[in-house]
């Protein structure tokens, strides 16, 4: 699905991403609490359209059956954790649902960017921006750059999971090489959070 959005070219629309447990909300985060710019999430786009009662919702319980409904939630709500698992370990799950969702959270994207026409600058934040193909939403793409051990470290404290799973979630996604490619900025997340800020404070 090709949708070419209709943005004014002056506005700076930055798209932000790197891997998982990189450290991209806590650089969202940031921006939302000391920048007045609107911020857009792919993440929050995709918890909505999975809904319940949602096309996506009966789509997602058809393909995946009854056991991935949450039997805690008092309104029969997706597990998102136990989803998660799923497409991480089976390619074929995993391209299924990016196809289902990928396309609805552009188009999302697209109409809430229109609805901010008028603001100089929207910060678009999309985890997966280059295997998503959402690059033409950005006018310029700032990338977290964060060591691969502490990535992994992180990942397995927030996710639970062991060093084997943390690393197979890692490399489902481009590496940090790869994406740096086509980033215009890199915002160090290393250790020491004034890097990424200085970078941020001049450039907005």
């Amino acid at each position: 699905m090709s949708i070419q959005p209709k943005f004014k070219n002056k506005q700076r629309r930055i798209g932000l991403t790197g891997g998982i447990a990189s450290g991209k909300s806590t650089v969202a985060n940031y921006i939302k609490k000391y920048k007045d710019i609107p911020i857009l999430d792919a993440d929050q786009f995709s918890k909505e359209l999975i809904k319940p009662k949602s096309n996506c919702y009966k789509k997602v319980l058809t393909y995946f059956g009854p056991q991935i409904v949450d039997e805690y939630s008092s309104g029969n709500e997706i597990n998102r954790e136990l989803l998660k698992k799923i497409i991480f370990e089976n390619p074929i799950h995993r391209r299924w649902i990016q196809n289902l969702l990928h396309p609805l959270i552009k188009e999302k994207m697209i109409e809430i960017c229109n609805q901010f026409e008028k603001n100089k600058i929207i910060l678009l934040v999309i985890p997966l921006l280059f295997e998503a193909k959402f690059t033409d939403l950005c006018t310029e793409i700032w990338l977290v750059k964060c060591p691969r051990e502490i990535q992994k470290k992180r990942l397995m404290k927030r996710n639970k999971i062991n060093d084997k799973e943390a690393e197979k979630i890692i490399n489902i996604q481009l590496s940090f090489e790869d994406k740096s490619k086509f980033s215009n900025v890199i915002l160090d997340n290393s250790d020491d959070q004034k890097l990424w800020i200085n970078t941020i404070q001049k450039l907005i």
